[in-house]
């Protein structure tokens, strides 16, 4: 699994009733004269009635199955799977068992030990090998699952293996890299437990919540936690676009990524993701993928091949009470302040200004950014939602016309750029400092495509495609797309790139047998 010295991009965690709770309650049981081996007090030594027992009693009990997971882990643990995806080591040379006549002279020169040795390191090479493992949700009867996409990315083989140890080849149906999710799909599969979604924007801080998954390749392991924060952005989450997740403490471990965050009725509100670690391992703060997010996502995945992202064209601050207080802001302290509105943007056209402070979207409060963009990754090019904003601290309501990166309301469907095979997430402002650069987007999720065939690797870092700088995908397709729309015969699409040691490389890509 992917990590750094802050995020590592699984599940290591662990959230339970500490003992001392119990041995505390146990002693003042004790010193109070009950019987603690069947919670009835003595009451010759306590003095307490009948009525007291009963109603201790009934708290008891009420305790007991407000904390009890057992039909929660029913209705979920058949609903999760484990993913092992499988990679074709990369070629190296060896000279063990090579015959040094054969090497220098050729075959039929040597011992014949030679040719066998290289025939059978090749076999060796030529077969994927196990490259890491994870979690999936199945979403539907018809073998579609849920998982993140760092759990499969890169991978050539993809096996899944349900509940019941039934094992499937699955295929990537689509990724997406900026909420690290990704959807895939068995076939064959009989008598699945696709799991319900449940409406993440109902959870509340506080509330209990169940993590299932696969920690060490122990499958189905189901713990527990509360829900610690909502719309929590993390600066860190470099590998990926979103800056809004679910946190908790539901005791999870490697292997848990791409699992279910499930409330208790059993229905899934989020997908684990990632943890806040100095180490690697827990250390108290988990995060997911919300339900709707994932919801959107995979359903743009499956309708249109790539994922919808409505574009509001502001930039904008987390407002706060230095900042109220600067720009002389009374009527709040916390919101959305728009610092700058882009020309011709669904922003510009719905009437808003600089100087606005954006309090509720669609409805919803946004006091931060990652409520804002939790609410905004809901949304797609063309949809319409109300926005509640203060000018001259008074409160205004207005109607915003999302748009697409193109600047009209238009579905994308899966767009020709998807022949090349990849994705491309953006790099934080610390992966730029580290390889002094400016600009730049990471090539994740690999798979059979143009790059590929042109010997193009995960993680290498496009710096320029044909001499323009490019800074996310959105910049990728616009420049695919006006190489596809040229009425020259030879279109290529020329890479600058670096490596992740920081080496300048080049790829020429032939897109001239691209269908249009």
């Amino acid at each position: 699994m992917k990590k750094n010295s802050k995020i590592a991009l699984m599940l290591v965690g662990a959230s339970v009733l500490g003992s001392a709770t119990t041995l505390m309650g146990e002693s003042a049981l004790r010193s109070a004269g009950y019987d603690v081996d069947t919670y009835i007090p003595n009451k010759e030594a306590v003095n307490m009635d009948d009525s007291f027992v009963r109603t201790a009693s009934s708290r008891s009990t009420a305790m007991a199955a407000a904390v009890d997971f057992t039909g929660v882990a029913e209705s979920t643990i058949n609903s999760v799977v484990s993913i092992k995806s499988f990679e074709t080591p990369k070629q190296q040379q060896y000279y063990q068992g090579i015959d040094p006549f054969e090497f220098f002279f050729g075959p039929g020169f040597g011992f014949g030990n030679g040719q066998r040795g290289r025939q059978q390191q090749q076999q060796q090479q030529s077969e994927p090998q196990a490259k890491g493992s994870g979690s999936g949700v199945i979403i539907s009867s018809d073998g579609y699952i849920v998982t993140n996409n760092h759990v499969i990315d890169g991978a050539e083989k993809l096996e899944v293996t349900l509940n019941d140890n039934s094992k499937y080849n699955a295929t990537v149906v689509g990724t997406d890299p900026n909420t690290d999710i990704a959807l895939i799909k068995i076939n064959g599969a009989k008598n699945l437990h696709p799991i319900t979604f449940g409406n993440s924007d109902n959870v509340k801080v506080g509330e209990w919540a169940v993590a299932v998954g696969n920690p060490f390749g122990f499958n189905s392991t189901v713990t527990a936690g509360i829900i610690s924060a909502k719309g929590r952005g993390i600066a860190e989450s470099s590998t990926m676009g979103i800056k809004s997740f679910i946190q908790h403490d539901a005791a999870v471990n490697p292997g848990n990524s791409g699992g279910a965050l499930v409330n208790m009725s059993g229905e899934l509100i989020g997908i684990n993701t990632m943890i806040y670690s100095t180490t690697g391992t827990y250390s108290g703060c988990s995060f997911s993928v919300p339900s709707n997010t994932v919801k959107k996502v995979v359903t743009d995945l499956k309708q249109y091949g790539t994922v919808q992202r409505a574009v509001f064209g502001i930039q904008y601050k987390e407002l706060d009470a230095d900042m109220a207080k600067e720009h002389k802001i009374t009527a709040t302290n916390e919101g959305i302040y728009v610092a700058k509105v882009n020309d011709r943007s669904a922003a510009m056209e719905a009437g808003l200004e600089e100087g606005d402070v954006i309090v509720k979207l669609n409805g919803v409060s946004v006091k931060n950014s990652g409520e804002m963009q939790e609410q905004m990754n809901k949304l797609r090019p063309g949809d319409k939602a109300e926005v509640s904003y203060y000018r001259d601290n008074k409160l205004r309501t207005t109607t915003v016309t999302f748009k697409n990166n193109q600047g009209n309301t238009k579905i994308t469907k899966n767009s020709d750029v998807m022949s090349l095979g990849c994705a491309f997430a953006e790099l934080s402002s610390k992966e730029k400092k580290d390889m002094n650069i400016s600009h730049g987007v990471k090539v994740a999720g690999l798979q059979a495509g143009k790059f590929k065939a042109n010997g193009i690797k995960n993680g290498l870092i496009i710096t320029h495609i044909n001499q323009q700088p490019v800074d996310s995908q959105e910049d990728v397709e616009q420049i695919y797309n006006q190489i596809m729309r040229s009425q020259d015969d030879d279109k290529v699409m020329v890479i600058t790139g670096l490596t992740q040691t920081g080496k300048k490389v080049y790829y020429a890509v032939d897109l001239s047998d691209v269908e249009e």
